[in-house]
């Protein structure tokens, strides 16, 4: 199962306001016109499918109810997932350099 809330870099305690930020923040950076990167269609597809599934409460309320019951049903699994998704986007932010000496 995809985590939308990974995707778009949020927590579930997002609100719409921080998922609509969170979502043009990640297209404007990860759109195939403007990132020449190989994965930058797929992480642009991501926030996509992440913006459109939590930005509808209906939708979000489904995931959300689906989600739990996966963390409760394949807990190595969603840990496994949870700290693939870290790493990925742990790996793929840029290192500001002026501050890596504090």
């Amino acid at each position: 199962m995809t985590d939308h809330y990974a995707a778009l870099g949020l927590s579930s305690a997002a609100t719409l306001s921080d998922i609509k930020k969170a979502f043009r923040q990640k297209a404007s950076l990860h759109h195939p016109d403007r990132n020449a990167a190989a994965t930058a269609p797929e992480q642009f597809r991501a926030a996509q499918e992440a913006y459109a599934v939590l930005a509808d409460a209906a939708k979000r309320q489904t995931y959300d109810d689906n989600r739990r019951r996966n963390l409760l049903d394949s807990p190595i699994d969603t840990a496994r997932d949870i700290w693939k998704n870290y790493f990925d986007r742990l790996l793929s932010e840029p290192i500001d350099m002026k501050n890596q000496n504090q």
